[in-house]
């Protein structure tokens, strides 16, 4: 038997053939095309699919594999991205992704309507972002009202995606988290919200949970990628989550963290964290068990952007070099570059050097930026802690996960062992583990990763009261910036 992973990324769609051992035969991928105009990003639904399509179809043709072995097809990939669809099933405007940031004021209206802590309460998020499709349905009704008293169903790409290979209109809760019009502890969508927004829930998806079967492939769908019907596609879960279970964080007290453009952190919770942690909290993969996600914008994208404006000229690898002769700096770095997220969701916030001297060059700075992404880093996982949540690994993954010097620099400010999985396509991967525990290959997503998962480096802590010192600093030179900020 053959697993079909296929990941409805952002950037790409990718698809991947695995086996029963979980060894990967072959992959493709396909870039989205957005449509950007007016601030907005937006791009075409039915686009999307038959780009898919075409993705399918090419990596079966690819001769990795037999063509007569049985196929299951399970997806991951991004969760906010809105589609509206027609009672037709038709879509009536392009999707709006979630990037798009038309929605800031609706932000401030859910707001002034709705308290934080009701909020939380209901949705596990401590704050209202334009990505959530709540805020896009709400820009909808005021700027769009043809399309808003038009629609029939608001659903998200990956719901749509199941819809056209299936036929079925159904939403996994681990989806339907990053709606903020889901009540991820009832299990349920948030009625006040719906009342809210002026839809009802009839013009919602049914729920279901994550890594179920939606069904076979329509016969239509079939025989455009050449599969049989008797394919069936698992609903598997979102992309982060899917990115868990292909680094083997299956179970508490494991935190993934991807160092890419985006710091992005997210580990299990069997419990209700309390609001003062900041720290978002989502419907889990497993039964019974919360995610806590939190994410920051200022994560690999502050080394991209000192890297271009100050070093064009040098490469990572001659940064990581200079980063590892000259630890520890004596300079700190704040890298709210674009603002904060988790844990603290504070807009005013911005980036700052602080410490310099004559002596210092570009190198130094450098440094200090990786730390101050490290810093971040502690004070989510510190937050995670505080709200009873243990952290006994890290496991990390994307770009900076390729950086030795940082991964030391992680484990040394948050005092936690960071391990390196050998499997770099770890969304791909939890997918295809999806579908084979469904199938039966394994009994469960905890025997699929202790029986898969790799791991090829374990960077050990080592702290001491330099670095202490210095985090100290930094938690209280983020409370001057914002002190700065805020003066009349």
């Amino acid at each position: 038997m053959l697993f079909l992973a296929i990941d409805l990324g952002s950037t790409n769609t990718k698809a991947a053939i695995y086996d029963e051992r979980m060894q990967m035969l072959a992959a493709q991928s396909v870039p989205v095309n957005y449509i950007r105009a007016g601030g907005f990003v937006e791009f075409n639904p039915d686009g999307y699919v038959e780009n898919l399509l075409s993705l399918i179809r090419s990596l079966l043709d690819s001769g990795a594999f037999r063509q007569d072995e049985r196929i299951r097809i399970t997806l991951t990939g991004q969760a906010e991205s809105l589609v509206v669809l027609h009672a037709s099933g038709k879509p009536l405007m392009n999707a709006i992704s979630w990037m798009d940031d038309r929605s800031l004021a609706e932000c401030a209206e859910l707001e002034a309507a709705f308290p934080g802590e009701t909020c939380y309460a209901h949705t596990g998020q401590p704050a209202a972002l334009p990505t959530w499709p709540a805020t896009k349905i709400l820009w909808l009704r005021e700027h769009r009202p043809d399309i808003f008293s038009a629609a029939a169903h608001y659903v998200l790409l990956k719901d749509y995606v199941v819809y056209r290979l299936t036929g079925r209109l159904v939403a996994d809760c681990s989806i339907a988290t990053f709606t903020f019009y889901f009540d991820i502890y009832q299990r349920r969508y948030w009625p006040e919200m719906l009342r809210f927004l002026c839809i009802s829930e009839r013009q919602l998806p049914p729920l279901t949970e994550p890594c179920e079967t939606a069904g076979s492939l329509l016969p239509e769908i079939a025989e455009t990628v050449g599969l049989s019907t008797c394919v069936s596609v698992n609903l598997g879960t979102l992309d982060h989550f899917c990115g868990m279970i292909g680094t083997g964080n299956v179970r508490e007290g494991l935190l993934s963290l991807s160092t890419g453009t985006v710091l992005g952190l997210s580990t299990l919770a069997d419990k209700y964290a309390p609001r003062g942690t900041g720290i978002p909290m989502h419907y889990g993969f497993l039964p019974g068990q919360y995610v806590m996600l939190p994410v920051a914008e200022s994560g690999g994208v502050s080394l991209e952007w000192y890297k271009h404006a100050f070093l064009p000229n040098t490469d990572f690898a001659e940064i990581d070099r200079v980063a590892e002769e000259r630890r520890p700096g004596d300079v700190l770095f704040l890298p709210y570059l674009v603002g904060t997220n988790a844990p603290e969701f504070d807009r005013d916030a911005c980036g700052a050097f602080f410490g310099l001297r004559s002596p210092h060059d570009a190198f130094d700075l450098a440094l200090a930026v990786m730390e101050g992404v490290c810093h971040l880093l502690r004070k989510n996982c510190d937050r995670i802690r505080a709200s009873g949540t243990p952290i006994e690994r890290i496991i990390a993954t994307g770009g900076g996960a390729k950086s030795a010097v940082w991964c030391q620099m992680q484990a040394d400010v948050t005092g936690i062992p960071v391990s390196i999985p050998a499997e770099k396509e770890a969304a791909l991967l939890g997918a295809a583990m999806i579908g084979a525990t469904a199938a039966g290959v394994f009994t469960s997503l905890a025997d699929a990763a202790e029986r898969t998962i790799r791991i090829a480096r374990t960077y050990e802590p080592q702290t001491n009261a330099v670095s202490e010192r210095k985090y100290r600093q930094f938690l209280a030179l983020y409370d001057a910036m914002l002190a700065i900020q805020r003066m009349d």
